[in-house]
C-alpha cells in the first residue's frame, strides 16, 4: 500500500492553484518556512503532552526535538502540537476525567490541520490511551514514543520509587515507625529525575501493552525516560513515521482483535495496572474490537506474572530494562501471544522478538517460576457487582483472597479520611472497608481513591492490608486487598449504594464471586428510598463527561465517541 506524493492528505491544504491554498502557503512562509518545506513533503504532526507541571514530562520538549531531527532526516516536514498534559497526582479531582478530552482534542487536532502522520508523545497513566484513543478514530498513521520511566533510588540499602513506597512509607510514618526527618528525606530522594513512575504502575503497564499492540518501536517502552537510549529512541520515530506516510501503515491495519489480546497478556505477565482493564476496553471500542472483562479474566488465568517488579515484585523498571526489558518478557510468553500481528516497523510481532533474550532471570523470570501464580486480574461477579469488578490477587494478602466481613461503609473520600484517624473506629482488620459515590459519575471522574487507607489505630497494631471495595480505581503502583471498578457505580442506583454499615460481604477471589449477604427484600426497601446524589456540575466538560460517560466495564468513554463511525474531512474551500 504505496502512496504518492498527490495523494497527501496535506495536500488538499497546500496544492491547490486557488485563492485558499495561496493564503495556507503563505502563512507558512510568514513562519520563515519555504514553500516546497509543504508541498513536496509529508508533514508529520509531534504531538506533544509536555507541561511545566508534569513531572513525567519534564523532558519531552528536548524529545520533540530529536523526534523532528528524525523526521527532517527521512524526508518529512514536523509540526509540534502542543496538547493537554495529563500529569498523574497534580491535576484534580483527576486526570481520569480529562483522558477523553486528551483524545478529543487529539482526534481534532489531527483532523482540523493539515498533516499526513502523528508522532505521539506521553507516558504518564492517562496519556497514552488518551493519545491513542484520539489517534485510532482519526485514522492517519500514527506512532507513539514512551515518556519512559524515572531513575531508580535506593534507601538503606533497599531500592524505592514512586508510588509503592509512598504508600508504604506514609503507613509507617502513620505508625510512627518513621520520623519527621527520615520522611522529609524521603521526600526529596524517591522522585530523582524526570519519567514516569519506576514501579509497574500505570504508566509503565499502558506504555507496555501500547508496545505490544504494535504502536511503538520494539522495545521503547522499557528505556529509562533519562537514557541517552531515550534521545535515540525518540529521533528513530521521527524516521519511522514517515516511511509509515508512505506505507499508509495507519491504526486500522494493527490493531485487530488479536493485537488487543497480545496487550492483555502482556498486562498480565507484567502484574500490571488494574486501570488498564478501563483503558484497553475503550481503545479496543475505538478500533472497533470485541474485548470485555471476561477475555481479560481468561488471559489472567493462563499467564501468570512473571516481572519481578512492584507492587508484585521488589524491583524497579531500571532493572527491567537491563534484562531485556519487554521484548524478552514477550519472548518468555510467546505461546501466550499472536506473533503474526503487524507492527508500527513494517514487521510482525514475532519477527521483531525473535531472538531477544532474558538478560537476568530473578528480573523477568520463566514461566516455570513465576512471581505470582494468583494472576495480574480478577474479575470478580455477583449481586454487588452484577457487570463485573476488578481485584489484582498477585498484589494482595494471600488470606484475603477468601474473605467474609462486616461492612463499614463512607459515602464521600472526606467523610472516609476524616474518619481514619478516630481511635474509637468500629473496626478491625476483618471488617470490609466500603467507599462509594468514587465511579465515572460520582466523583466524577472515577479517581484513585480505591487504595482505601487502612485506619490509624489498626497500623499502629500492625495491620498493613484490609479488604477494601470502592466504585473508584487505584493507583497501579498501589497493592492490598481492594476489590475496585464496582459496576454499575453507586452514584447511577449500582448495588454499591445499598450497603449499610454491619453487613456482611463475601470475596472468594478463586470463585471470581464478591456477593453481599442481605436479603433481596431488605436490598428492594432500601432501593425504593434511594436517591441519586445531588448534582453539582452545570457546565463545562464536566457536565459534558457526567451526561456521556459510559460505565467502568466498557471504558469510561463518552458514548458519542465509540466505534468507527468516520467524521467527515474538513471541507477547504
Amino acid at each position: 500500500m504505496t502512496k504518492t506524493l498527490e495523494q497527501l492528505r496535506s495536500r488538499r491544504w497546500f496544492a491547490a492553484s486557488g485563492m485558499r491554498a495561496f493564503a495556507h502557503r503563505q502563512r507558512i512562509q510568514q513562519m520563515g518556512l519555504r514553500r516546497e518545506d509543504v508541498l513536496d513533503k509529508p508533514i508529520v504532526a509531534i504531538v506533544n503532552t509536555w507541561s511545566d507541571l508534569s513531572p513525567c514530562h519534564a523532558h519531552l520538549r528536548e524529545r520533540a526535538e530529536a523526534v523532528k531531527r528524525g523526521v527532517l532526516m527521512a524526508g518529512g516536514f514536523p509540526f509540534e502540537l502542543p496538547a493537554m498534559s495529563l500529569g498523574e497526582v497534580m491535576v484534580k479531582p483527576t486526570t481520569m476525567l480529562y483522558r477523553n478530552f486528551l483524545a478529543m482534542e487529539t482526534e481534532e487536532l489531527l483532523r482540523s490541520l493539515p498533516v499526513d502522520a502523528a508522532v505521539l508523545l506521553g507516558g504518564c497513566d492517562k496519556t497514552t490511551p488518551g493519545l491513542l484513543m484520539g489517534a485510532i478514530s482519526m485514522g492517519i498513521p500514527a506512532l507513539f514514543c514512551p515518556a519512559g520511566p524515572m531513575l531508580n533510588d535506593r534507601h538503606r540499602g533497599q531500592p524505592v520509587g514512586a508510588g509503592t513506597h509512598t504508600r508504604m512509607f506514609w503507613d509507617e510514618y502513620q505508625a510512627g515507625a518513621i520520623g519527621d526527618d527520615e520522611w522529609v528525606h524521603l521526600e526529596s530522594r524517591m522522585t530523582r529525575s524526570p519519567g514516569t513512575c519506576n514501579t509497574m504502575g500505570t504508566a509503565s503497564t499502558l506504555t507496555a501493552m501500547a508496545e505490544a499492540l504494535g504502536l511503538c518501536l520494539p522495545g521503547s517502552s522499557s528505556i529509562p525516560a533519562m537514557d541517552a537510549a531515550h534521545t535515540r529512541m525518540a529521533t528513530t520515530c521521527g524516521e519511522r513515521i514517515v516511511a509509515m506516510v508512505w506505507d499508509d501503515l495507519t491504526p486500522q491495519r494493527i490493531l485487530t482483535r488479536g493485537a488487543f489480546l497480545n496487550a492483555v497478556a502482556v498486562q498480565m505477565a507484567l502484574g500490571g495496572s488494574t486501570n488498564a482493564a478501563v483503558h484497553v476496553i475503550a481503545m479496543a471500542r475505538r478500533a472497533g474490537v470485541a474485548l470485555d472483562l471476561d477475555d481479560l479474566d481468561a488471559m489472567a488465568r493462563r499467564v501468570p506474572v512473571i516481572a519481578n517488579l512492584f507492587p508484585s515484585g521488589d524491583r524497579l523498571m531500571e532493572d527491567f530494562y537491563y534484562a531485556g526489558g519487554l521484548p524478552a518478557l514477550m519472548q518468555v510468553i510467546r505461546g501466550h501471544l499472536s506473533l503474526g500481528e503487524l507492527t508500527v516497523t513494517g514487521r510482525t510481532l514475532g519477527e521483531q522478538i525473535a531472538g531477544c533474550e532474558v538478560g537476568d532471570a530473578e528480573v523477568i523470570r520463566p514461566l516455570s517460576n513465576p512471581v505470582s501464580r494468583d494472576g495480574a486480574l480478577a474479575v470478580l461477579r455477583g449481586n454487588l457487582a452484577p457487570d463485573g469488578a476488578v481485584m489484582k490477587p498477585s498484589a494482595a494478602t494471600p488470606r484475603f483472597l477468601r474473605h467474609r466481613g462486616r461492612a463499614l461503609v463512607f459515602d464521600s473520600q472526606p467523610q472516609m479520611l476524616a474518619a481514619m484517624a478516630d481511635p474509637a473506629l468500629d473496626c478491625n482488620e476483618d471488617t470490609v472497608l466500603v467507599l462509594r459515590n468514587a465511579g465515572p459519575v460520582g466523583a466524577p471522574g472515577m479517581p484513585e481513591w480505591g487504595g482505601l487507607p487502612i485506619p490509624k489505630k489498626l497500623l499502629e497494631r500492625g495491620v498493613r492490608d484490609m479488604v477494601r471495595l470502592s466504585d473508584a480505581r487505584m493507583s497501579g503502583t498501589h497493592y492490598g486487598s481492594c476489590v475496585l471498578h464496582i459496576s454499575p457505580e453507586s452514584a447511577v442506583g449500582g448495588p454499591l449504594a445499598l450497603v449499610a454499615t454491619g453487613d456482611e460481604i463475601e470475596l472468594d477471589v478463586p470463585a471470581r464471586r464478591l456477593h453481599l449477604h442481605v436479603p433481596d427484600s431488605v436490598l428492594a426497601e432500601r432501593r425504593a428510598r434511594w436517591t441519586p446524589p445531588p448534582e453539582q456540575y452545570h457546565r463545562g466538560f464536566t457536565r459534558l463527561y457526567k451526561d456521556h460517560v459510559t460505565q467502568a466495564h466498557e471504558g469510561c468513554d463518552l458514548d458519542f465517541l465509540q466505534g468507527t463511525a468516520g467524521t467527515p474531512e474538513p471541507d477547504i474551500f
